[in-house]
């Protein structure tokens, strides 16, 4: 039998044993994304392994600097936004950790992962244009860059240059033509509006039909969404670029954070979300394309028609994002 000393000692080293397990079958997510959009996925991944995924959705930037105060106290073990601009950002704040894995290597394309390991996409939206069907023919249309011709005068709406969005676009024009060329046409855009900037893809594609507007560049999930609720919509969408560098293309992504309290569950959780099980519910409950270029996009997604995407690594966005925030600020777009 043994001593009471001894028993208490034993019993305390069961316990902490017991608080470790206890939180290695749960995971936490500081998430830019909207509930409905993440809870499906987060829901399926409970019911098959039994770990808990506790998520605290706000704006990225609340986000990153609340992991970045927390630092070694941290509650997050993941971090879940948009835009590879973002990503880049938490990187470069360092409140992300790198980490390999051959499984997250085999599902997701170099391309649309941090070369430094430090984040993954998980899935992925289009950056296109939308054309009123009323009024411009598919032909009239070709690249991103045309938009800035006379032809669009007065006939081109825009989302706000603060957003990340935006930004990104215009970051790889950045890298594929150089400063000069692409602040020309980012003036050619500005010259070309309309009426002043929305402040979301939505009311682009509601100005477009309304009429004030022809064309606009929004993201393709937006779309998906209003087109739900209006499947009459005289609003469709035009793949540029066909002919060269090919359409845009960001995502959504995840990292690990520096001080992830359940690291390996994390880990594990970031595998999965990676795999056609997890990717086939991204694609048929938020609008996009899988990551994972083994899984199909939703038949509503598919309908839209194939295009050829842009293949820059999308952390260029990241990289270059300042430049093109100082370039936009220049060109009059706000």
């Amino acid at each position: 039998m043994l001593a009471p000393k001894r028993l208490l000692t034993a019993l305390a080293l069961t316990l902490i044993g017991s608080t470790v397990a206890q939180a290695a079958d749960e995971v936490v997510v500081y998430s830019s994304r909207i509930d409905e959009l993440i809870k499906p996925v987060f829901d399926a991944y409970t019911q098959k392994t039994g770990v808990q995924v506790k998520f605290i959705t706000d704006k990225e930037a609340p986000l990153m600097q609340r992991i970045k105060a927390e630092g070694e106290n941290a509650t997050a073990d993941l971090l879940l936004t948009v835009d590879a601009g973002n990503l880049w950002q938490a990187e470069q704040m360092g409140i992300l950790q790198p980490f390999t894995s051959k499984v997250i290597d085999a599902n997701i394309p170099l391309q649309y992962r941090a070369s430094s390991h430090a984040w993954t996409g998980l899935s992925l939206r289009a950056r296109t244009i939308a054309y009123s069907t009323d009024r411009v023919k598919p032909g009239e249309l070709t690249t991103y860059e045309a938009l800035a011709d006379k032809q669009w005068e007065g006939r081109l709406c825009l989302r706000t240059a603060k957003k990340v969005y935006n930004q990104s676009l215009t970051a790889t024009m950045i890298e594929v033509h150089g400063a000069e060329k692409t602040e020309k046409i980012l003036k050619g855009w500005v010259n070309n509006l309309s009426t002043d900037v929305f402040s979301d893809d939505i009311a682009v594609l509601e100005a477009i039909n309304a009429g004030q507007c022809d064309v606009g560049i929004v993201n393709t999930y937006y779309y998906g969404r209003l087109h739900k609720q209006k499947p009459d919509l005289p609003v469709k969408l035009f793949w540029p670029n066909q002919g060269d560098r090919g359409v845009h293309v960001n995502l959504s992504g995840i990292g690990l954070t520096k001080h992830a309290p359940h690291p390996e569950a994390a880990k594990a959780l970031v595998e999965w979300m990676t795999t056609p099980e997890a990717q086939k519910i991204f694609a048929d409950v938020n609008q996009e394309f899988p990551a994972n270029p083994a899984v199909q996009p939703s038949a509503e997604v598919a309908s839209w028609g194939k295009f050829v995407a842009d293949t820059l690594p999308v952390e260029i966005a990241g990289k270059r994002q300042a430049e093109a925030i100082r370039m936009m600020d220049r060109a009059g777009w706000n």
